[in-house]
C-alpha cells in the first residue's frame, strides 16, 4: 500500500491543531478527512472506513476520544487508532496503553501527547500500517 492510497480521519475541535495535522499528513502523502467534533467523526465513521484514525481526547465532552475509539473499533476492528491529546499537560492526569487492562478500555493503538512533530506522527502511522 502506498501513502497516496491511505485515507486518515482526523477529529479535533481545535481548528489550528486540526489544520496543522492535516497539512502535515498531506505533505507526507496521505489523503485526509477532517472532523471538527465527535458528532462529525461519528457521521464519517457511519459512512466510510478510513485506513487510520487520529482522535483528540477532549472535544464536546471530556471522553469524546474514548467514545470514538470504542465506536470505530466496534465497526472496524482492524482500523488503527491514535489518541492525540494534551490532557496530561492541561490537567496533570495521565494514562498510557502499557497494560492490557488500559488497552482493553481505551481501545486505541497509540497514545500521543499533542505537540508531536509531523515526522514523528508519520513514523507512528507507518508503524501502525506496516508501511
Amino acid at each position: 500500500m502506498k501513502k497516496s492510497d491511505i485515507t486518515i480521519l482526523v477529529a479535533d475541535d481545535d481548528p489550528d491543531y486540526l489544520f496543522q495535522t492535516l497539512k502535515g499528513l498531506e505533505r507526507a502523502g496521505y489523503k485526509t478527512i477532517a472532523a471538527e467534533s465527535q458528532a462529525e467523526a461519528e457521521s464519517v465513521i457511519a459512512k466510510f472506513k478510513p485506513d487510520l484514525a487520529i482522535f483528540d481526547l477532549m472535544m464536546e465532552s471530556n471522553d469524546s476520544g474514548f467514545v470514538l475509539c470504542y465506536k470505530i473499533k466496534r465497526k472496524y476492528p482492524d482500523v488503527p487508532v491514535i489518541l492525540a491529546t494534551a490532557v496530561a499537560r492541561e490537567t496533570g492526569m495521565s494514562f498510557s496503553l502499557d497494560s492490557g487492562q488500559e488497552k482493553a478500555w481505551i481501545r486505541a493503538d497509540r497514545y500521543l501527547e499533542k505537540g508531536i512533530r509531523a515526522e514523528q506522527l508519520d513514523q507512528e502511522i507507518m508503524k501502525l500500517l506496516r508501511l
